[in-house]
């Protein structure tokens, strides 16, 4: 049966304020130094053309069935189109006509896509300041755990007020090995990863909404570093194909007409 243990004022004094003081700090510190040391480059144009034109295909992809089917059909064509010559119906009732397109924006030739990997190798900037990123992260958090680990390993920090079950324990209880307490009882280490992957909310009100990032999202962004941009390109191309256009504004006046007069006879 799980044992209740009765919390020292002092380990809340010495051990828990600290710690959130400190890790708190440390995160303000570190995007003020992250910040100096980061180098200004000019965007590729490539670059912020193709995410452009991502979100362009997204938005219509979104919101297709507000535009009429002719309209999302010549739309998908400008997006997706991956020959020189269309044969085209002109859908108002005139002649089939050849018209003369180029690829779509979103179509990428064959033999024309990046490595990024090699690309970030080519560019001496990218990669000094990807290590710039890393060693901003990477040292901070392994002094900061040292010193944890150091002075406050084995302390029982802090108690959750509501129950949990069992698969809890590992992760709240990390660095103290005793089955009978109770899960609700949070570690000093287990108190360090909680506040180091959780104070997003409280750097959004000191750093700003655009400039709060915990260590989760900076985990996330180095993940998918190297990424080849032209793999979003034809997914969206993919995605964009298969959506079937269903208008939703079929006869819209006279629906609307018709909800009209009801409101007025009543």
């Amino acid at each position: 049966m799980a044992e209740d243990l009765v919390l020292d004022k002092a380990i809340r004094d010495w051990v828990l304020i600290p710690l959130s003081v400190v890790m708190v700090l440390i995160g303000v510190l570190r995007y003020f130094v992250s910040k100096l040391m980061r180098s200004f480059q000019t965007p590729d144009p490539k670059i912020v053309k193709e995410g452009q034109v991502i979100l362009r295909a997204r938005n219509l992809k979104s919101a297709a069935n507000f535009i009429p089917p002719r309209s999302f059909r010549a739309r998908r064509i400008y997006f997706c189109n991956e020959v020189s010559l269309l044969l085209a119906q002109i859908l108002s009732g005139f002649d089939a006509v050849l018209l003369k397109l180029e690829n779509g924006l979103l179509h990428v030739p064959k033999g024309q896509a990046q490595n990024a990997q090699a690309q970030m190798f080519s560019d001496p900037n990218m990669a000094m300041d990807m290590m710039k990123k890393n060693l901003s992260m990477i040292i901070p958090q392994t002094l900061t755990f040292a010193w944890v680990n150091f002075f406050f390993s084995g302390f029982v920090a802090a108690k959750i007020p509501f129950p949990l079950t069992q698969r809890f324990r590992s992760m709240l209880q990390n660095g103290i090995d005793l089955s009978t307490v109770d899960v609700s009882y949070v570690s000093s280490r287990s108190w360090y990863f909680l506040n180091l992957f959780g104070l997003r909310g409280l750097f959004s009100l000191i750093l700003g909404e655009e400039n709060a990032m915990d260590d989760t999202q900076r985990m996330m962004q180095m993940g998918g570093f190297g990424m080849d941009p032209t793999r979003s390109l034809s997914a969206e191309k993919d995605n964009l194909d298969i959506v079937q256009h269903d208008w939703a504004l079929n006869r819209f006046e006279q629906r609307a007409e018709a909800v009209l007069r009801k409101l007025v006879k009543q």
